[in-house]
């Protein structure tokens, strides 16, 4: 729920403009926009994606925490990788409903909403230091044409800022460049598929966001392809927005949902830093899956040294790796091990440490951990571990726990806190946050979370920060809507208050 209230600073879907669609996707993490279906923690979910012959299941979720207007499920099984403008289904009879009749529901249909966007920073004792007008954009755009190709995503930026243009990016703004936006091709009745804009390539999800392309060719249950792109999302483990990444790979599949099923993507790459010579990696990613009790997923990196860069000799090293290993022995409790290594230093922003999105990185070594439902609509999470860093004297514990309430004394809020340990590469340190927002019938809705961060690293000079992020939406009649919020941040050397305000429009053209 703490990626999902950060993220609410976007307006969220209403009713009426689709079911539970996602939003965002993390390393097996799946965020979700909910439009006025209840959602408990603990519950199931299918996620869909439409073709020509109706709509496909690709993955089953679980969800583990729920705000007003979102929502936030861990991946059980897959058989390919979940991306943002997939949907979420109650169960398969909804699935085949929707299904049938995805052909013509989807063919030509142009839906979402456009706003502007006014922002203005305030330092602490001062007036409005700068002001910005920019627009946001979120849109569903399938079967253009009558054709395969759709739209799918959003947008939220600046176009003209005033006063003080060269101001350090705040909290929000880093927030709103972990966005999604792309042009897709997907026709089940074709081998070829495509992509382009800010995605992620489908079969290699922890290759994170790129700004480029992918195209590949199916072979049975095999697809071979090609990307291309540059590295943007400032909560990726390889940030940096002068990274140019290109490569190719290949992807199998084998079982079923019923029984085993084994998913496998292997590949090439080459990196370049301002069109200099960065990495050249193969990257693997591999699942096996056995029914809803057990998910086994690992996904590596590793380095090819030349021997001009590397003492004369040639190398391969291992630079990356994470696995995790769940099981669910009864509905109400999961069990998971993770084993993450990184040989070089994440380069995501440090200052999103305090709102959840970079969690995955935090924990360097052996950790495990449990998630529990309780009764009343209550779960409990925890998990702990040891640090092994490379050149480390000793490993360091590292805890992460917290719990969440789905409906607190029956008044329809959820909340959720979380406090976090962490001994990492990049430095030490804690966060704590706490989340709350409720939805107040069809026309209402805010989300207000709170955080503070204390970080010890040679590599920023920022220790210690606070914020509080609170976002409302209202919907004006059928097709209008008004959204506003503020951030308040106190960081070392960057103290400063954001204010928003949106007025947008909700379109649809078979409404």
């Amino acid at each position: 729920m703490v990626c999902a209230l950060m993220l609410g600073a976007e307006s969220p879907l209403r009713a009426g403009e689709g079911t539970i669609r996602v939003k965002h996707v993390l390393q097996g993490a799946v965020y979700l926009e909910v439009a006025g279906t209840p959602l408990s923690v603990g519950q199931r979910l299918l996620i869909g994606r439409s073709g020509a012959g109706g709509t496909v299941e690709v993955a089953e979720i679980e969800i583990e925490s729920v705000a007003a207007v979102s929502a936030v499920g861990r991946v059980v099984t897959s058989s390919t990788a979940v991306v943002p403008g997939d949907r979420a289904y109650l169960d398969r009879d909804e699935m085949g409903r929707i299904g049938a009749t995805a052909r013509e529901t989807d063919a030509n249909r142009v839906r979402g909403r456009l706003g502007v966007d006014w922002s203005a920073l305030q330092l602490p004792g001062e007036g409005v230091g700068s002001s910005q007008l920019g627009f946001m954009l979120r849109m569903d755009a399938g079967r253009l044409g009558g054709t395969h190709w759709s739209v799918k995503g959003h947008y939220r930026g600046r176009v003209q800022s005033r006063k003080d243009s060269t101001r350090r990016e705040t909290l929000t703004d880093l927030i709103n460049r972990t966005y999604h936006l792309g042009l897709q091709y997907d026709n089940p009745d074709s081998p070829w598929v495509a992509g382009a804009g800010r995605l992620y390539v489908p079969w290699a999800a922890s290759l994170s966001t790129i700004d480029g392309f992918y195209l590949g060719r199916r072979f049975g249950k095999q697809t071979a392809g090609i990307f291309g792109g540059t590295t943007p999302d400032p909560s990726s483990w390889n940030y940096n927005p002068d990274r140019q990444l290109a490569g190719a790979f290949v992807n199998t599949e084998r079982g079923s949902f019923e029984s085993f099923r084994f998913t496998g993507t292997a590949g090439i790459a080459l990196a370049r830093v301002d069109w200099k010579p960065d990495r050249q990696f193969g990257f693997f990613e591999n699942g096996i899956f056995y029914r809803r009790r057990l998910s086994v997923h690992n996904n590596l990196e590793v380095d090819l040294r030349n021997a001009s860069r590397n003492s004369g000799s040639r190398e391969i090293l291992l630079t990356r790796s994470h696995t995790t290993v769940r099981l669910q022995p009864h509905k109400a409790i999961t069990f998971n091990v993770s084993q993450n290594y990184f040989r070089n230093l994440p380069t995501f922003d440090p200052r999103l440490i305090g709102t959840g999105l970079v969690d995955r990185f935090l924990f360097q070594g052996l950790s495990g951990g449990f998630r529990l439902a309780l009764p009343h609509r209550v779960s409990v999470f925890g998990n702990a571990g040891r640090s092994s860093r490379t050149g480390d004297r000793r490993a360091a514990w590292n805890y992460l726990g917290g719990a969440g309430v789905d409906d607190v004394l029956g008044s329809g809020l959820q909340a959720e806190y979380r406090y976090s340990k962490f001994d990492s590469s990049f430095g030490r340190g804690t966060y704590q946050s706490a989340g709350f927002g409720r939805e107040v019938g069809t026309g209402f809705g805010f989300d207000v979370q709170l955080g503070q961060q204390n970080l010890e690293s040679a590599y920023t000079t920022r220790s210690r920060a606070r914020f509080v992020n609170a976002n409302a939406d209202w919907s004006l009649g059928a097709r209008y809507f008004l959204g506003g919020g503020v951030t308040v941040y106190r960081g070392q050397g960057e103290d400063y208050n954001q204010y928003f305000l949106t007025l947008g429009y909700r379109f649809d053209n078979r409404r």
